[in-house]
């Protein structure tokens, strides 16, 4: 049974705005129904897009955690990206990137090298899990960037992990010691060991 997508689950899949997908569709772009006064798009168009038409792509598949104690969800993480891209492009070639650290770092490896590929010209698409996979801020920024390269960045699913809020407590807490150590100087230890217990707490 073929799925329909809203305009805007399609402005998530693609890094866009509901007004970039509903332009898409009165310029013919992408095939849409109207259900009910409503545009539902379906996910075979999606795919059509995602494809190139049928192209051959140099697929980079990107998957992060937030900490150590995460390693197996990183992996099936992976598995799950490369799973997705075989049923979307079909037999591609794939570069597989991981990170390990918080998605506020601009600093991770795997980020500074997934560019580095951009700027070489050696990806034409870029698979994340989730957009926060990729960052926790500035997704639009990092998808115009891309863009510049000829990369297109696709998120391949919409629906959050469970462990998504315990993420979201970790990043916090980088962001309230980066502050810290910055407004409070010499009690910053203290200021971060009362965060450290509150986050054990929750």
């Amino acid at each position: 049974m073929e799925r329909y997508l809203t305009p805007s689950e399609v402005a998530e899949i693609f890094g866009m705005s509901r007004s970039g997908v509903i332009k898409w569709i009165r310029e013919g772009k992408i095939k849409a129904v109207e259900i009910n006064g409503r545009w539902r798009i379906p996910y075979s168009e999606v795919e059509r897009l995602i494809s190139g038409g049928g192209k051959a792509k140099q697929v980079a598949i990107y998957s992060r955690v937030s900490s150590n104690t995460q390693k197996d969800d990183l992996e099936r993480q992976l598995n799950a990206l490369k799973e997705w891209v075989k049923k979307t492009f079909g037999e591609v070639s794939v570069i597989e990137i991981k990170d390990i650290g918080s998605g506020l770092k601009e600093d991770r490896r795997g980020l500074k090298k997934l560019i580095e590929l951009a700027k070489r010209r050696q990806i034409d698409v870029v698979v994340v899990a989730y957009k926060d996979r990729l960052t926790r801020f500035g997704f639009e920024y990092l998808v115009e960037l891309f863009k510049a390269y000829g990369v297109n960045i696709i998120v391949a699913f919409q629906d959050e992990p469970k462990d998504y809020m315990q993420e979201l407590v970790e990043d916090f807490v980088e962001i309230v010691k980066s502050l810290a150590s910055r407004i409070y100087g010499h009690k910053y230890e203290k200021v971060v060991k009362c965060v450290e217990d509150i986050e054990k707490d929750s």
